[in-house]
């Protein structure tokens, strides 16, 4: 029975619970983390548009607020469930967990891409349409007028840059901070991806951008060497030590500070180029085909492996040190 666990481990078991969530069931209907995205819009639909402070001061205030009401948020619903009973405060707090992160998700999104992509045949067709539309759920670039190598490309980039977003770094936000740490995480991530860019909201975003930036140091570079440890754990000796180089070599390519280490570590391991037109150029190789999308899930559950062992121990020491 959950009731009947040790204090020490409840964590974990809400760990174990969500993960095992996210791998058979997949997404809940009610998402409770849309709720971000929709207050994320309403704010920002009310930002001040001129000049350069305004905006900069209202994101700011954006980027500390949001992430600390929706921690707030879920440390109330947790403790709320606790007092019905321990089994419900253990079952709740996996349903909110499970809500901050996606493994099952990310292998879908990108498998479904591959699949539209193998059935490209010259240079328009439905299959490559199809693969360009699926493309802008995982990245923010245009995708209208991306060739097949570039369409793969952009996925299996996308796949490399998640293993932090989607699920890393909320796993070791959890384990560090409880389940408010998890949701400030998944808030601070969202309001990156809505308005943390430049174009419209260039000032807005800037604040959200650099918290993003601050809080995925670490996560980001585990995940990059988790990347190659799962190249070698899954018998690719030979390209883990290119991804190695690859990885120490073009990690600052990229103008995110975080991105291209993953990227860069996936590059190498999969010895195939990753490019972004005007951007930057990674890895060395054939251009990325469906094959390399394919290859790169693998690679991708093999970090969550690793990930999520790390996160057991962590959580395990935190609750003896507490």
């Amino acid at each position: 029975m959950l009731n009947d666990l040790p204090d020490i481990l409840w964590p974990v078991a809400i760990f174990l619970l969500a993960l095992l969530w996210d791998l058979v069931l997949g997404e809940p209907a009610m998402h409770p983390v849309a709720a971000m995205g929709k207050t994320v819009d309403f704010l920002a639909q009310k930002a001040p548009r001129r000049g350069k402070n305004r905006p900069f001061l209202y994101g700011l205030g954006m980027a500390l607020l949001i992430p600390a009401v929706f921690a707030l948020a879920a440390y109330g619903a947790a403790q709320g469930a606790l007092r019905l009973h321990p089994a419900v405060y253990i079952l709740v707090s996996a349903f909110l967990l499970k809500s901050c992160f996606s493994v099952r998700g990310l292998d879908r999104a990108a498998t479904s891409v591959a699949k539209s992509l193998s059935r490209h045949l010259g240079t328009v067709s439905p299959g490559l349409e199809e693969a360009r539309s699926k493309l802008k759920s995982m990245v923010s670039r245009d995708t209208a007028g991306l060739t097949p190598a570039l369409a793969a490309s952009a996925a299996v980039e996308s796949v490399a840059e998640n293993t932090t977003d989607s699920f890393l770094g909320p796993w070791l936000a959890f384990a560090l901070f409880g389940l408010p740490g998890a949701f400030a995480y998944r808030a601070i991530n969202t309001l990156d991806s809505m308005i943390g860019y430049h174009g419209s909201y260039e000032y807005l975003g800037k604040a959200s951008a650099r918290l993003d930036d601050l809080v995925n140091l670490v996560p980001a570079r585990l995940a990059a060497l988790f990347i190659v440890a799962a190249g070698y754990l899954g018998g690719l000796g030979h390209s883990t030590a290119r991804a190695w180089r690859t990885m120490w070599r073009q990690h600052s390519l990229t103008s995110s500070p975080n991105a291209g280490w993953t990227m860069s570590a996936m590059a190498g391991l999969l010895g195939t180029k990753l490019h972004k037109t005007g951007h930057y150029h990674l890895g060395e190789g054939a251009e990325p085909g469906t094959s390399d999308i394919i290859k790169a899930v693998r690679v991708m559950y093999g970090v969550a492996a690793i990930a999520s062992a790390l996160t057991v121990a962590v959580i395990i020491l935190r609750q003896w040190t507490l």
